[in-house]
């Protein structure tokens, strides 16, 4: 883990409110010089701290405004099993995320449909074929109360 300043802090909170603002912009904002403030950034990208930058679309506008949260069971969590099911499901594009879970089922994963016909394919082209899978549960989100993309420094 890495050990971050004030000012590492001050930079990554800014940078994930607004990822696109110059590097100019930044160092004035945290108070540093924009050679210095370049630096850093390099620095922490070096060091992992940040992974990438990237665009959040409005699912809406690319007809994926419908939230699936399907619960997985698998019938055996053998480490060969649990890399089987690993492998298959990052080939499913609707899937956003994926979750090892501890409790009663052994993946969550969260995905992004156009709707509950378009569910019903990817049910029936990825979900019911997954290798391993006891048992699926589907929820639908009604609507998102919240959602962040952003960790608190």
């Amino acid at each position: 883990m890495t050990d971050l300043d004030s000012v590492d802090r001050a930079i990554l909170n800014e940078l994930q409110s607004e990822a696109r603002i110059s590097n100019a912009e930044l160092a004035d904002r945290v108070g540093l010089s924009p050679s210095a403030c370049y630096r850093r950034v390099r620095r922490l990208e070096e060091d992992g701290v940040i992974a990438g930058y990237v665009m959040i679309l409005n699912p809406e506008a690319i007809n994926r405004s419908l939230d699936v949260f399907v619960e997985i069971s698998l019938v055996s969590q053998s480490e060969a099993n649990l890399r089987q099911f690993e492998k298959e499901v990052v080939e499913c594009p609707e899937v956003m995320s994926c979750h090892l879970m501890a409790g009663d089922a052994d993946y969550l994963l969260h995905l992004a449909v156009a709707d509950q016909r378009d569910f019903e394919r990817i049910h029936n082209q990825y979900l019911s074929r997954f290798s391993g899978v006891g048992r699926l549960r589907s929820s639908f989100a009604i609507r998102s109360v919240w959602e962040t993309t952003r960790h608190e420094l």
